[in-house]
């Protein structure tokens, strides 16, 4: 009745049924503490082991097999040290238990003491040698066993395909002289992680039995492969569709974006866990429509389902305002996430992009501790809303604490100099990407540096540093920034040649034609001008009109340039004319002033 309880995860009745029973004899106690080391409850099975009156091989043997799954192997000797009596168990729990924990030469010298050896300690040892990359040495293990079961047999394959060795795993099972569904399972398995899908596919249609387990395997390889449509014939045709093929269904639909039938998928499921949330949640954060995420993460807390770090990590990625970020950050606390860092990482970033550096300020301070993607999110943050000066204290903080700073945090702090024109300090930080660092500055590093001395007047530097920067990195965003420079400062042939050649480089990007076009009317080269408009109309290229976004009463408004369809739009200009123009005229804030 215990062991039956524990196997069934129902450790708490069976210790009910153990304090209940009037005698408790060997068995009964070996069967609850075993119940409890299959709970991972280690310290309720230890202290049960030393409360038995007297222990047998038995015991002994589940407290050194729970010693060694926790990786105390020290407990563990001791326990085995302690015998008066050991048999094939207790010495394979003890030789598996240092494979395990990676220390392979005392787990090759106690298994050749072994008196007695069988094929489960044989395989153990195979295993073993796997477990730690060490591939050839359990071949030679397999190949000296004195007999093979198909345990045997499918662990060898099984440890092929974990080494990444694909083609040796198919040879061995190929004259593998038994086969049982899970090695078919294993090898199919293997091959769909592999990408040979193809192979997999044939291997399942000449499986002589197929359980529920075939068919998830090849739903969700199918799935992970990109082959939706594949996934959902086999789908569709399993004859029992079990928790992991709707999941493997649903976030292949959420992958491809298609959300109305990822949708259905989620509405048909009779039982669903925290992985089918999470797929839906994430992807009607990544595809929209807006607000949906939020709303399903409140109707799974109302389904009675407990998010998780993932979950709420999805959906403040679709938060569109700062109210919607508050409403995902008041469950971190009562769920106990608080202190999770990538949670953290993702408020501090969703409050910054939504323009509340104090929240995002206040989540980075609370942080018990730090890593490089905190301190950078908070270099950012201040860097991206024009902070340079704090960027850079956030920065010298940083160095402080003892953290090292990678390509993304050198992106914040050269933005941030380029913001607060600081270019001797910018300078310097750049040369110590790899002077310090040993970082290969990217295109987006020498961007910033080129943004940073075109603001500062310094063009024929920024020249200098574009002539000298490999070629490889000369992308849309540094041509765009060394442009901008030369447009400002009155380089008009240079900026037309950049123009030209940024059109050649992005000729689907908006970009590129209206920062030439620009440059063409500002020196009053109309007919140039019209070219680059007339080229940009063939090219069937379109401008994303520029938007504003704002906040009221906790809901978002977006106002496109030109777009008059928001429902409060005539109270809006009328606002703009009586109370706002004449207050910007007032101060000469007005496009003909500036």
């Amino acid at each position: 009745m215990i062991k039956t309880l524990g196997r069934g995860g129902k450790v708490e009745e069976a210790r009910k049924v153990f304090d209940d029973m009037p005698r408790r004899d060997a068995f009964s106690y070996s069967s609850m503490i075993t119940a409890y080391i299959e709970d991972n409850d280690l310290p309720k099975a230890e202290q049960l082991f030393w409360e038995m009156p007297g222990r047998n091989v038995g015991v002994n043997s589940a407290m050194i097999s729970g010693y060694a799954k926790a990786g105390r192997m020290g407990d563990a000797q001791k326990v085995f040290d302690e015998m008066t009596e050991r048999n094939v168990y207790s010495w394979t729990s003890l030789v598996s238990g240092y494979f395990r924990s990676g220390q392979v030469d005392k787990g090759l010298a106690l298994f050749e003491q072994m008196p007695d050896k069988n094929v489960v300690s044989w395989t153990t040892v195979v295993q073993g040698y796997a477990c730690n990359g060490l591939i050839d040495q359990a071949r030679k293990t397999f190949d000296l066993m004195p007999e093979k079961n198909i345990v045997a047999w499918t662990v060898m394959i099984k440890s092929y395909i974990e080494n990444g060795r694909l083609d040796d795993a198919e040879q061995l099972f190929k004259i593998m002289p038994q086969k049982n569904t899970y090695s078919w399972n294993v090898m199919i398995h293997g091959l769909m992680d592999g990408n040979r899908v193809t192979e997999a596919i044939q291997m399942f249609n000449m499986m002589p039995q197929r359980n529920e387990v075939s068919w998830t395997i090849m739903v969700t390889g199918l799935a992970r492969n990109g082959m939706t449509k594949h996934a959902q014939e086999y789908f569709e045709k399993m004859p029992n569709k079990d928790m992991a093929s709707w999941n493997a269904m649903v976030t292949a639909y959420v992958d491809e974006g298609l959300m109305v039938e990822a949708n259905e998928t989620f509405s048909s499921m009779s039982q669903r866990n925290t992985v089918t949330w999470n797929a839906i949640i994430d992807g009607y954060a990544r595809h929209g429509p807006e607000g949906e995420a939020l709303h399903l993460l409140i109707y799974m807390r109302r389904s009675g389902f407990r998010p998780n770090e993932t979950t709420i990590t999805s959906a403040l990625t679709s938060c569109k305002g700062t109210s919607e970020v508050v409403q995902v950050h008041a469950l971190v606390i009562p769920l106990g996430f608080e202190h999770d860092m990538p949670l953290a990482n993702a408020l501090i970033t969703m409050y910054s992009r939504n323009g509340d550096l104090f929240s995002a300020r206040l989540v980075f301070e609370n942080l018990e501790s730090k890593d490089v993607v905190s301190w950078t999110a908070m270099i950012l943050s201040y860097a991206n809303h024009g902070h340079g000066h704090h960027a850079l204290h956030v920065f010298s903080r940083m160095l402080r604490a003892g953290a090292t700073p990678d390509k993304i945090t050198f992106v914040g702090v050269l933005s941030a100099c380029s913001h607060a024109g600081m270019v001797r300090k910018g300078r310097m930080l750049f040369d110590s990407m790899v002077a310090a660092y040993a970082l290969e500055p990217k295109a987006e590093h020498y961007s910033c540096l080129l943004d940073m001395l075109g603001r500062a007047g310094q063009v024929e530097e920024a020249l200098e540093v574009f002539s000298k920067m490999p070629q490889l990195e000369q992308d849309g965003a540094v041509l765009g920034a060394l442009l901008s420079a030369c447009r400002f400062h009155g380089y008009d042939s240079l900026a037309n040649y950049l123009g030209e050649k940024l059109i050649e480089l992005e000729p689907a990007a908006a970009g590129p034609y209206v920062l030439s076009a620009n440059v063409f009317a500002a020196s009053g080269k109309w007919s140039e001008f019209a070219r680059v408009r007339k080229k940009m109309k063939e090219q069937n290229v379109r401008k994303v009109p520029g938007f504003s976004q704002i906040e009221v009463n906790g809901k978002s408004h977006v106002f496109f340039a030109g777009d008059r369809s928001h429902p409060e739009m005539d109270r809006v200009y009328r606002l703009l004319q009586e109370k706002l123009m004449p207050l910007m005229l007032e101060t000469g804030s007005t496009k003909e002033n500036r």
